[in-house]
């Protein structure tokens, strides 16, 4: 494995940091103030061709791998966008994966090239208000009905729900008592009709310009030709999202902790008290160094996770691994980054409070630790399963 980025690598770093330029702090500092959707910015992605960087070419991606991706994402994030950056553009780089690999070309021809030219956005229906990551006992309900499916449930932590125009849904099409392992569950990709959906927005910690919501269905119709592969089989597709969703998370999380530690030690650079910057004592330097090593590792894992999935080898444990180590590394900057200003750590205008309070997101998200920590020691140790 190569450490060094390849030099079309370094040129999608390049053009990242170019697009992402003119959406400084103070454009995220406002956006986290005021909320609202950053449509500016997922359009500039989108007009400079980056929104399908992992999508086929023949429909107007870039047909690049997980590990282009994730370079991608972190490099979004440590502009000091964050994950309010990256999640504005998350679900079209891991989101349709699912379609990407099951679905028909039709589909594909249909639903990929106004995903990735911005006209249209998507949203992604999965967890459940009573059943969390215990995705087999998803409850919504879609019954067909001739030529449609009538679906009616509940979901949460739906994000970009509110600006959406389609979600990609997970649904029991068989009733939960008449299934066994993973059968059941159907795959969707449709219109999001708010004539039968309603969309709550969650108010939460951070990220307020990219929302999380309730979404309540009632009655909504969905046509046979927007199922994606074969009945039953969703829960399989979903699969095939996972690790890159890890991977990506795990990136994103290593440029947010970049961005705080590049603030901390710039701060502790300028910062004089008693007559000396404070980035000479050791007391500000051991930390933010110790914070330097963490994100480094974690990013080596995330580039050895994306390294095994573009080459179609197993990397389960690596995915959650690099989830997990960044999530950490990232929490542990921000946390240091706030220490290093002191009391004006806690003032908005110097950003770090918001990178503190985005960190919590790939510590909670797409799964726990304590979840990470239970598939370790039971798929790579060889221990009993624990619940």
């Amino acid at each position: 494995m190569d450490f060094a980025l390849s030099p079309e690598q370094e040129q999608i770093q390049g053009a990242i940091e170019r697009v992402c330029a003119p959406f400084d702090a103070d454009y995220w500092l406002a956006k986290d103030r005021e909320g609202g959707f950053p449509h500016d910015f997922h359009q500039a992605l989108a007009d400079a061709g980056w929104l399908g960087i992992a999508m086929p070419e023949a429909y107007g991606g870039a047909g690049l791998g997980i590990s282009e991706a994730a370079l991608m994402m972190h490099t979004i994030s440590a502009t000091g966008a964050g994950l309010s950056g990256a999640s504005a553009v998350h679900m079209n780089i891991f989101g349709l994966h699912p379609v990407v690999v099951f679905g028909t070309e039709e589909q594909k021809a249909r639903w990929l090239p106004p995903l990735i030219q911005g006209r249209d956005k998507a949203c992604f229906g999965v967890t459940e208000p009573n059943t969390g990551l215990n995705t087999l006992k998803l409850k919504t309900r879609a019954v067909r009905q001739g030529d449609h499916y009538v679906v009616h449930g509940q979901k949460v932590w739906i994000s970009t729900a509110q600006v959406a125009s389609k979600i990609l849904l997970l649904a029991r099409t068989t009733p939960l008592e008449e299934c066994r392992g993973t059968e059941g569950l159907s795959l969707f990709y449709t219109d999001l009709d708010r004539s039968t959906v309603e969309v709550r927005e969650i108010e939460k910690l951070g990220r307020k310009c990219v929302d999380s919501n309730q979404v309540f269905i009632d009655g909504l119709r969905i046509p046979v030709e927007d199922r994606v592969g074969e009945e039953g089989k969703g829960f399989q597709y979903i699969l095939h999202g996972l690790n890159p969703e890890r991977i990506l998370i795990a990136s994103e999380a290593v440029g947010l902790g970049r961005a705080a530690l590049a603030r901390a030690a710039g701060y502790a650079q300028e910062r004089e008290v008693f007559g000396r910057p404070i980035g000479q004592n050791q007391g500000i330097q051991h930390p933010l160094a110790q914070s330097w090593m963490e994100l480094e590792a974690a990013h080596l894992m995330v580039q050895k996770a994306a390294w095994l999935y573009d080459r179609h080898q197993p990397c389960g444990a690596e995915a959650n691994a690099a989830k997990y180590l960044a999530a950490e590394a990232c929490y542990h900057a921000c946390e240091r980054a706030i220490l290093t200003h002191g009391g004006m750590g806690y003032a908005k205008e110097y950003h770090v409070e918001r990178y503190m309070r985005e960190s919590w997101i790939p510590r909670l998200a797409p799964v726990s630790p304590q979840l990470i920590l239970c598939f370790i020691a039971e798929k790579v140790l060889g221990l009993r399963k624990s619940y």
